[in-house]
């Protein structure tokens, strides 16, 4: 017999980085040195994307990230970060100690690897989306739209196990989490699958400016794998029961695709010799939020800078739209005062450039501004936590349209037989919303529901405007970049 010969493959090579550099990831969580926060510190070997990961893993756990310093030239990626939980104080939770080392200590490989997915189900309770079915829906908002699409899956038996929702210049982005109303199970059947995105793109048609917008619309699910995506109009449908895409970054996503940074809230930029710029004025004239490009041409860099108020996951709104448009971030620095928060970014886009044209910096600016403001949400927070049925969601959205209410943003979990279900809402005649009648008509309607408010529009605002006073790691760079360079080894 002929002896069949195979090429040698050294069964170490995949451990070569770890061998030259030492383990691919050190994660070191310090609690001794801070007296207010704790420091995450992370050493690994570089990656695109990686920063996501890692800032995206701290924003899943609800923590606050009020500084952090990012460095990650010569193929090795340095990064701290000061963290506090939601209470705003250190990490005591010795299973959040740990989680955080195993999930970041992961990112080497998939986010969503089986070794970190096991120890989040472990220790958080974590439950996988593969057992509902996703769709993701992008379209004009109007007044109601969100209370339609939730009746229109009540009306094809389909149960909501958990959904966002966020509406920003116009445009209304989605994803819901789904499952048979009778079976409880992900929803397999590609004619059922194709009923309901017709349905809902009835919904989202209504208003839609045909001439304006033209999404793709997709099926894939486990018995549906070869679809091919099909054209639609106010339509981005994608049921999937395989993907750990982060639900939030997915918003951002869908936005971004939806062009949100084109309505009519975005600045005005305006150009100067040495940078590009666009802000927002509050009706006192105080700047709520500054975007601005500089370049940095001793190394090729661009530097993106950001003030605007602080708040949680402000971060990784930043972190997720550069990444998402193709830039690589090589250095930063993130820090706060007085509850303004003050970023820089030192970027390149993937192929090796920096921003060279106005229109390219002025699209970065707009897209920043829109991941800011897409978050926030001034006006009524309203809670409310039911016994989990089939058609609750259509109920509860149906009381708020019929007292004159538009939902701005959704968030929607159920916890076992509970569903938690918050709103940010405004209303439509633009006057002040009068929750008394609607606990009572929701009280009316639907029996024994417990109802919380807060309104996150009182907020204390300062009369004058921070100093600017913080670290700026363009000064340090551009003094000190070429010794930061020389501390790492390159291997050829």
């Amino acid at each position: 017999m002929k002896k069949v010969c195979w090429p040698y493959f050294d069964p170490e090579f995949d451990n070569l980085p770890e061998r030259i550099y030492g383990p691919t990831c050190r994660v070191c969580i310090d609690n001794e040195s801070l007296e207010d926060c704790t420091v995450v510190k992370v050493d690994s070997v570089n990656k695109q994307g990686l920063l996501l990961e890692v800032v995206q893993i701290l924003t899943d756990m609800n923590l606050t990230i009020c500084k952090s310093y990012i460095s990650s030239d010569a193929g090795w990626f340095m990064d701290v970060f000061h963290v506090k939980d939601e209470r705003g104080n250190k990490l005591k939770d010795q299973n959040v100690i740990d989680y955080i080392q195993q999930a970041i200590g992961t990112t080497r490989g998939p986010l969503n690897s089986a070794k970190a997915k096991a120890y989040a189900s472990k220790v958080f309770e974590y439950e996988n989306p593969s057992d509902h079915t996703a769709i993701e829906m992008i379209g004009t908002d109007r007044p109601g739209l969100f209370s339609e699409i939730s009746a229109a899956l009540a009306d094809l038996h389909c149960n909501i196990v958990e959904a966002h929702a966020w509406s920003h210049n116009t445009r209304l982005a989605c994803v819901a989490y789904i499952s048979d109303q009778s079976t409880h199970t992900p929803i397999e059947d590609p004619h059922r699958l194709a009923s309901i995105e017709d349905h809902l793109t009835t919904v989202l048609r209504a208003t839609t400016n045909t001439s304006s917008l033209s999404s793709s619309s997709r099926s894939n699910n486990k018995a549906n794998q070869g679809n091919k995506e099909v054209q639609t109009k106010g339509f981005l449908g994608g049921i999937d029961q395989g993907t750990m895409t982060n639900v939030e970054r997915r918003l951002h996503q869908l936005m971004l695709s939806g062009r949100d940074f084109d309505g009519p809230s975005s600045s005005a930029c305006r150009n100067s010799p040495r940078t590009l710029l666009g802000s927002e004025i509050e009706e006192d004239g105080r700047k709520t939020t500054t975007v601005w490009i500089e370049s940095c041409e001793e190394k090729g860099y661009s530097m993106v800078s950001i003030e605007c108020k602080d708040r949680r996951r402000l971060m990784f709104d930043a972190v997720c739209t550069l990444t998402d448009m193709q830039y690589v971030i090589f250095h930063a620095s993130i820090t706060s005062h007085e509850g303004y928060a003050y970023q820089e970014y030192f970027i390149r886009h993937v192929d090796g450039h920096a921003l060279n044209t106005h229109s390219e910096k002025e699209r970065v600016i707009k897209c920043l501004e829109a991941a800011i403001e897409r978050r926030v949400c001034e006006g009524i927070r309203v809670e409310f936590s039911a016994e989990n049925r089939v058609g609750l969601l259509s109920d509860i959205t149906r009381v708020l349209r019929e007292n004159g209410l538009a939902v701005v943003r959704a968030d929607i979990a159920t916890q076992g037989e509970k569903a938690v279900n918050a709103f940010y809402v405004k209303d439509i005649s633009g006057n002040q919303v009068d929750m008394g009648i609607v606990e009572s008509s929701m009280k009316k309607e639907m029996g024994s529901i417990v109802l919380h408010v807060k309104n996150e529009s009182q907020l204390i605002r300062s009369s004058t405007s921070p100093e600017r006073s913080r670290f700026s790691l363009g000064d340090m760079l551009k003094s000190q970049i070429e010794r930061i360079s020389h501390n790492f080894v390159t291997i050829k």
